[in-house]
């Protein structure tokens, strides 16, 4: 049995290729490079760099593996970066990283598993995929604070059936004994947090020097649209954010829509932030889709937890029903459904009961 494991030259995907080894497979090491600076190296700084393609070679020498680093910049620029650019344009808040996953990273190392012969890929992901009677199901990480099946929630049956996640079952702090057991180079790296092609860190930086517009200054306004202050810039703002609104009214203020096209953010209160459903497109399914009427979790946001929904549409356009009032999702990020610790599916937020619906 031959496995191609995804290493970006971190702890987690290092130690899913040693595991790969300990079960016997033939293992191929692979990094794909998504980003590249102005001379068509890979990017110095934030993460996928070329420090990790290093760490990530190094570690597939001490391992005695092949390893391959595969050039997909044109697909990310096209699939990633440039809607990344063009969301924020519309007062959306893109996710480049669940976007990569959906667009690019598991279709092209799918596809490269084939090519290469491998009878399964593997990556370095916190989740788990099991099998019940010849079905797939992705479920949360033994390691609730790392679990990453939100951000796989685009996995259908047929990938489900060809990915293994084998530190899944193991928390972060077994993780890095192992590879520390191991002497593996990784073993104490710290996990990256930025996106690949925001060298600065900062994605503003990115925004301004691509769309000048989104660095704009403009106006605070109130909810019954009257101004009470001024902001740099429509970009360093996001759907929920309180702090750093430069307004100070005595009580606390959140943002509640943004508007580009205006150069105007409204900020209200707590009450005003609250929604009671959304609206999601681009829905795709782990296996069966549920049912107009059925109760699922629902997660809107990454490191929040699963809360109670009913499905109320279907179609291209899948609308919720919370069952309590909840902050209002950020347009543009997804919306995750669970049955329990298992992931059903999930699509993008584009909308929801107090706001016209944006269209992508």
């Amino acid at each position: 049995m031959r496995a191609l494991v995804a290493m970006s030259g971190g702890v987690d995907s290092s130690v899913a290729a040693a595991l790969m080894l300990d079960q016997g497979y033939d293992v191929i090491g692979v990094t794909l490079k998504q980003w590249e600076g102005p001379d068509g190296s890979m990017p110095t700084a934030g993460c996928c760099t070329l420090s990790d393609a290093e760490d990530a070679r190094r570690v597939a020498a001490q391992l005695d593996i092949p390893y391959y680093v595969l050039d997909y910049v044109d697909e990310f620029t096209k699939a990633v970066v440039e809607p990344f650019a063009a969301g924020y344009l519309n007062g959306l808040t893109p996710n480049p990283c669940i976007e990569c996953n959906r667009r690019v990273r598991f279709s092209a190392l799918l596809e490269r598993t084939e090519a290469l012969g491998c009878d399964v890929l593997v990556t370095g992901h916190h989740a788990r995929i099991e099998e019940h009677d010849g079905t797939h199901r992705l479920r949360r990480a033994v390691d609730g604070a790392k679990d990453q099946s939100y951000v796989l929630h685009m996995l259908n049956q047929a990938a489900l059936a060809k990915i293994r996640l084998p530190i899944g079952e193991m928390t972060k702090t077994a993780v890095r004994a192992y590879a520390s057991d191991m002497g593996l180079r990784t073993a104490e790296k710290p996990d990256s947090q930025d996106i690949c092609f925001v060298a600065s860190g900062d994605y503003r930086d990115f925004l301004a020097e691509r769309l000048p517009e989104v660095a704009a200054p403009g106006a605070v306004l109130d909810m019954d649209g009257a101004v009470v202050g001024e902001h740099p810039g429509t970009a360093g703002f996001t759907i929920g954010q309180r702090k750093g609104l430069g307004v100070a009214i005595g009580s606390p203020r959140f943002v509640v829509d943004i508007e580009p096209a205006a150069r105007t953010i409204t900020i209200g209160t707590y009450e005003d932030l609250l929604v009671d459903g959304c609206a999601v497109t681009e829905m795709s399914f782990t296996d069966q889709p549920p049912s107009m009427g059925e109760s699922v979790g629902v997660k809107v946001r990454y490191r929040s937890e699963p809360f109670d929904a009913i499905v109320t549409a279907v179609g291209d356009r899948w609308e919720f029903s919370f069952d309590e009032p909840q902050i209002r999702p950020a347009p543009g990020q997804s919306l995750v459904m669970y049955d329990g610790e298992y992931v059903l599916g999930g699509g993008v937020i584009v909308g929801d009961r107090r706001s016209v619906p944006m269209v992508l």
